[in-house]
């Protein structure tokens, strides 16, 4: 007969809305394991499975750390509860804990004193005393259910309250099924897998059953939400963005987010992030509600795995709204598996635009193109070598469903053409890059030859501001005497004159560099100051810089609003990204657009 040999959980702390699917080994008579689920209505060898999952309870109330989520809390923030922020980020698992995380904790008081009418005096004994470095010496005595903590600079912590345990526990059975995603009732508590064999004929179990616990339940971390802020100075009446604004009926909003694809996140190349919010079946929880809750008209991802894409974001996307399509990179990478290959998706809202047209491109096609009317046949081998690096972008034209305020000309389609690449990583082969970046330029190029149409070029271009595929972008050409030219074995760049191209890009987030007002100090302490880009858009533990860009029409096109930059500071208090909170290594962009009137003719 069957028998399970044994059952574990991938995970090793369950969260709040991550399927939980253990492991589950068996052996059969034959004595060959097998992991495969043996459902009633599939028995094998005349048995099958039954799971069951239960909730643990006892008396004993438990909170959770918000910086530590796998600990549990000994001390409140009391600026939080007065301040009504809410009580899951005012909890500590220590004083060190407390002190260390007041840089970052700080913002949330500071952003609750500013929601709020001028009170004053009370957020100012409880937030303004603390010097803001993180250092101050915290006393603590915890006596029973209550500990009299007080930092030396005036803000002050309190204990949970607790209940003693009385003995006993109380199991709720909760599931029925292999898998579980536990819920907000859940939090707090383990859980407990039973795994047993049944007889399919008597429906009794057959020998004792297998179970596992769970480390308590803890709620999915959340990062501070990002602010849309305006950059043109005017706020028109129209329907509610990210940040409850009220945004111009007649504007747009573009997503572009390298979501880090699975395959690439690897425990070793991320070790500081820990691996219960490395796995994907957090991370795909994490990174839906960051997108979802950014409300964008249309979005733009990277590096989204083939199988990802079908079997969780565009049905997962769906449900809110939009429409999908895909292009996948075109060979599988180093594992061998088409399904774990990843691409470029892009998702647009069915009610704000409908789909036009669709181009693909396919750099392979293009490098073969070149080869065969550039390269000698002796050195064909070598050209292919290293042009043919299976980067793609997926070119899509929408016509708006909305009204540019009656501006334009009547009965004019509005068209909008979206660009979504992912460039070849390879930081030697800058001649790649740049001859990419030229390809897809010149592609688009022929697109706005032939309609009257704006251009949004969004992606990962792993390239620095500065870089020669950044200058073309944003400048049109590349300077003759540029370094990044010095890398050209094959001769695909010369002359550096055929460089060029005649979109007027801009990059959009160049547009707070330039905006007036006390407001934007903030986000210009982000940007480069040579290139107004963001100081950085991708953030691990060995590099910090920008990769990521939306590049605009000019001539057609006005940026409104920008999702403000993050803070390194921030960031870097896990170490880097991912982290979790934000669950990849690249920040995700965001503008708003408004179409200028055209110039009827």
């Amino acid at each position: 007969m069957l028998s399970v040999l044994r059952v574990h959980l991938p995970s090793d702390i369950p969260i709040v809305g991550c399927e939980l699917t253990p492991y589950v080994l068996v052996k059969r008579p034959d004595k060959s394991v097998i992991t495969e689920d043996v459902p009633e209505s599939t028995p094998l060898d005349g048995y099958f499975l039954r799971y069951k999952w239960y909730r643990i309870q006892s008396d004993r109330k438990v909170a959770i750390c918000s910086v530590h989520p796998s600990e549990q809390a000994t001390l409140q923030c009391l600026g939080c509860v007065k301040a009504k922020i809410p009580i899951s980020k005012s909890y500590h698992c220590s004083p060190k804990c407390f002190s260390d995380a007041w840089q970052h904790h700080r913002v949330l008081h500071e952003r609750a004193a500013s929601a709020v009418n001028e009170n004053g005096n009370e957020e100012e004994e409880i937030f303004g005393r603390f010097n803001g470095s993180g250092s101050g010496v915290i006393n603590t005595n915890l006596t029973g259910t209550q500990a009299n903590s007080s930092l030396a600079n005036g803000a002050t912590a309190l204990y949970p309250a607790a209940v003693t345990q009385r003995g006993g526990e109380t199991w709720f059975e909760v599931g029925r099924f292999k898998t579980y995603t536990p819920t907000a009732d859940d939090i707090g508590h383990v859980l407990k897998f039973e795994c047993v064999v049944v007889d399919a004929e008597s429906k009794q179990p057959v020998g004792h059953p297998s179970t596992l616990h769970t480390s308590r339940v803890i709620p999915a971390p959340s990062p501070t939400p990002r602010r849309l802020i305006p950059v043109s100075g005017v706020e028109m009446p129209g329907h509610l963005d990210v940040d409850g604004r009220v945004s111009s009926s007649g504007t747009f909003t573009v997503l572009s987010y390298n979501i880090l694809s699975d395959s690439y996140a690897a425990n070793d190349l991320y070790s500081y992030c820990p691996s219960w919010a490395l796995s994907w079946a957090y991370r795909r929880q994490n990174l839906l509600r960051e997108i979802v809750g950014y409300r964008a008209d249309i979005v733009c991802l990277q590096e989204v795995q083939c199988d990802h894409f079908e079997e969780f974001f565009a049905p997962e996307l769906d449900k809110h709204g939009y429409q999908a399509l895909y292009k996948r990179k075109t060979a599988e990478v180093f594992n061998g598996n088409i399904y774990s290959n990843d691409g470029c998706a892009t998702f647009f809202r069915r009610d704000r635009f409908s789909h036009v047209k669709k181009y693909e491109v396919e750099f392979n096609k293009a490098a073969q193109s070149l080869t065969d009317a550039l390269v000698p046949s002796t050195q064909k081998k070598t050209a292919l070598g290293r042009l043919i690096k299976d980067n793609i972008a997926l070119i899509v034209v929408l016509e708006a469903k909305f009204s540019n305020q009656g501006i334009d000309n009547p009965g004019k389609r509005q068209l909008v053409c979206v660009a979504n690449t992912h460039v070849n990583v390879q930081q030697d082969l800058k001649d790649v890059k740049l001859w990419q970046v030229h390809t897809l330029l010149k592609g688009l190029e022929k697109i706005a030859a032939s309609a009257d149409i704006p251009m949004l070029v969004c992606g990962d271009f792993n390239s620095v501001p500065g870089s020669a595929p950044h200058a073309l972008l944003a400048m049109g050409k590349v300077d003759p005497m540029h370094s990044d030219l010095a890398v050209d074995p094959l001769g695909i760049l010369r002359p550096a004159t055929k460089l060029t191209h005649q979109l007027p890009l801009v990059s959009a987030y160049s547009s707070f560099g330039r905006a007036a007002g006390i407001g934007f100090e903030q986000q210009r302490r982000r940007l480069d100051l040579t290139t107004n880009e963001p100081l950085f858009t991708n953030c691990t533990r060995d590099f910090i810089g920008t990769h990521d860009y939306i590049f605009y029409s000019a001539d057609s096109l006005t940026v409104e609003s920008l999702l403000e930059l993050l803070d390194e500071d921030g960031l870097r208090k896990d170490t880097a990204l991912p982290s979790p909170e934000w669950s990849s290594d690249h920040i995700a962009l965001l503008a708003e657009f408004r179409c200028k009137p055209r110039t009827r003719r």
